[in-house]
């Protein structure tokens, strides 16, 4: 095989590769000899059949066949030879093939820049530490406990907020039906989650009364020939209960899974810190991305360019993608700088993603999703294009991290109301921002082929 350089200019390099008869030649026969052990052609055992008999009747395929590999083999290996870094599919162009001639192909090739990385010292960005107030996490605390579902008995009538238990049977027209029938149904009587207008009737009830009540069923009910009937339901009331403030004491939080009422309040500090805490670094995140690509200068590749406007502006029809084309572009072109800038930093710093690493991550996920761990593992098992994505998110995060390290920092304590403001504003800004983009896009549309493998002209 040789491989020379026919063209270069900016991005875009073209191999002309040559592989010669005999090379060809060889692998065939090679191949041939494989089929020969396993066909049967009448007349001839296996193994002993005649080169010139399996050339005319396997002949062309085999060649395609060969073919096909060399190319794969040859193109992989000039790329290799030439040190290219590929940016996307290769286009590949035949000069002259035949069955008993020499390979030539062009190989067209879009390279990715090289990226020179600039200091990060004169990079800024804020930490950001939430202050909980005692009055947050007593309130958060109370909320809690007025969900909790707390009654105790009484012998008084029954009224909204209340809880009461009966049994009941059904009829439509004087007959039972399916579903008609129920035993210690509990309602807390004002949420009409039963059948609307139901709970209105239960209201003044009292333990061991009776009562009869007509309502009709819902339009969604499960046997659909029920469907909006009138029944009649006999209820026999079996309890009454008022609800009974919870006593927020080391009791209850022993019940909600905390050593004591004291680790409870630092359960429940650290959770308010967590919702705002993870919008805070994304935040912080923004703003350093934001500066990297602002300080870096790289030549993008067109089909990169076009592949990621192909994937942003995928669910589009047609005018809707000639209406975003430019935030499109935009977009892309912020992506793959940004993945360019972000990988030459992890592969000059040796930033690897370890197996424990990404099992520490799936992990994480599977204690986010009680009684689905299974589920979750398997997802990733069975989905590599998931579980490549996940190392992909770990490996930006460590480069992220690197770039802090070497950052100029300022912590900032705020509180959770200064933290919901700067929450806000970022979600505003990005908003003003894409509608703006979006209004001043030309409705203009550049038609572009899907690319193959290796794709012939």
């Amino acid at each position: 095989m040789k491989v020379i350089v026919n063209s270069k200019k900016g991005l875009k390099t073209n191999l002309k590769i040559f592989v010669d008869k005999k090379t060809i030649e060889e692998k065939i026969d090679a191949r041939l000899n494989e089929l020969s052990k396993k066909v049967n052609i009448k007349g001839f055992r296996p193994g002993k059949v005649p080169s010139n008999v399996l050339k005319s009747q396997f002949g062309k395929a085999v060649y395609g066949e060969v073919l096909e590999k060399i190319l794969q083999e040859t193109s992989s290996k000039a790329i290799e030879e030439k040190k290219i870094k590929v940016a996307g599919q290769p286009k590949l162009e035949l000069k002259s093939y035949g069955e008993g001639k020499d390979l030539n192909y062009n190989l067209e090739i879009d390279e990715l820049p090289s990226v020179k990385l600039k200091s990060l010292n004169d990079i800024k960005f804020t930490n950001y530490e939430i202050k909980v107030n005692e009055d947050e996490v007593k309130k958060r605390i109370d909320e809690i406990a007025k969900n909790q579902n707390n009654f105790k008995d009484t012998d008084g009538a029954a009224k909204n907020g209340d809880l009461v238990s009966f049994n009941y049977k059904a009829t439509i027209d004087g007959k039972p039906f399916e579903g008609g029938e129920g035993n210690n149904t509990q309602l807390v009587l004002g949420k009409d989650l039963f059948i609307k207008g139901f709970d209105a009737h239960l209201n003044n009830v009292k333990k061991g009364q009776e009562k009869e009540i007509v309502a009709t069923l819902p339009e969604n009910y499960l046997k659909k020939e029920f469907a909006n009937k009138k029944a009649n339901f006999k209820c026999k009331i079996t309890n009454v209960q008022i609800p009974e403030p919870v006593k927020i004491d080391d009791q209850f939080a022993k019940n909600l899974g905390a050593k004591d009422l004291n680790n409870l309040k630092v359960l429940v500090n650290n959770q308010i810190k967590n919702q705002f805490q993870m919008n805070l670094d994304a935040l912080s995140k923004e703003k350093i991305l934001n500066q990297i690509e602002k300080i870096h200068q790289v030549e993008l590749p067109e089909n990169l360019i076009k592949q990621e406007m192909s994937l942003i502006s995928k669910n589009l029809n047609k005018e809707e993608f000639e209406k975003h084309k430019n935030e499109s572009e935009k977009i892309a072109k912020k992506r793959i700088k940004l993945g360019l800038i972000l990988n030459e930093l992890g592969e000059k710093n040796n930033l690897k993603v370890e197996e424990h690493e990404l099992k520490n991550e799936i992990q994480k996920q599977v204690q986010m999703m009680p009684g689905q761990e299974k589920k979750v593992i398997e997802y990733y098992q069975q989905n590599p294009s998931a579980a490549a994505s996940l190392r992909g998110s770990i490996y930006e995060e460590k480069i992220i991290n690197l770039i802090k390290t070497k950052s100029t920092q300022t912590k900032k304590i705020i509180s959770t109301k200064e933290a919901e403001q700067l929450i806000k504003n970022q979600h505003e800004v990005h908003t003003h921002s894409k509608d703006k983009e979006t209004k001043s896009a030309k409705k203009t549309i550049k038609s572009s082929k899907k690319t193959k493998k290796i794709r012939k002209k």
